[in-house]
């Protein structure tokens, strides 16, 4: 897994996250001089509303890194299809993340676990050192903290704080953690691919009367 610091090998690097209510892209160039742009539209708007901001066309940039998860997964696919598309006219190194292991590393405190809405009376849960679980609501514990803008429809449970998501903040603070994935089709982060019932087909009958 390398850091972000060491795909700089490939040059400009562009950095979306749409797993928040706030939409974040970043022009990350190995001399440091970055540059962040954010909105609060929809990911279909917001993305590109950034990107023009910023000035900057994406098929120049050398990678493309982005948040697979937890998070909106509606802004996360839709991320996803753009940087699939992006490299279909343009071969180009794709690399991903995860929110709450970003959240984690630059917190930096092992006992406080990170947690975002998994549904179904369940929470997403990354710690330093245990890595990302999934938890039923009843068995968390200990310190716990929540990014801000992660939309959730279960209670909070109690005790839980929210902090800031802001990727310009963070990722100075943790360029050199390894925290990164190479991935060859960008998509967003599932726990355990879905199942499905198998439907047999059958031919409807009116019932017999006796």
């Amino acid at each position: 897994m390398p850091s972000l610091r060491e795909i700089f090998r490939h040059g400009s690097v562009i950095v979306i996250d749409a797993a928040s209510s706030t939409i974040q892209v970043g022009l990350l160039t190995p001399n440091g001089a970055d540059r962040w742009a954010s909105s609060h539209e929809e990911s279909g708007i917001g993305v590109f509303q950034c990107l023009a901001s910023l000035g900057y066309d994406p098929q120049t940039a050398g990678a493309f890194v982005f948040c697979d998860g937890p998070g909106s997964v509606l802004g996360i696919r839709t991320v996803a299809m753009a940087i699939r598309t992006w490299c279909m006219l343009k071969p180009r190194p794709v690399y991903a993340y995860t929110s709450l292991a970003l959240v984690a590393h630059a917190t930096g405190r092992a006992e406080v676990g990170v947690i975002a809405d998994a549904r179904r009376d369940a929470w997403h849960h990354y710690q330093l050192g245990r890595g990302l679980r999934r938890v039923a609501a009843e068995e968390l514990s200990g310190e716990m903290v929540m990014p801000e803008g992660f939309r959730h429809w279960s209670p909070l449970p109690p005790g839980v704080t929210t902090v800031p998501y802001s990727l310009a903040e963070f990722l100075p603070q943790i360029g050199n953690a390894n925290l990164l994935r190479a991935v060859n089709e960008p998509d967003a982060f599932l726990h355990e691919e879905p199942s499905y019932a198998t439907w047999t087909p059958q031919v409807h009958r009116a019932p017999v009367r006796s």
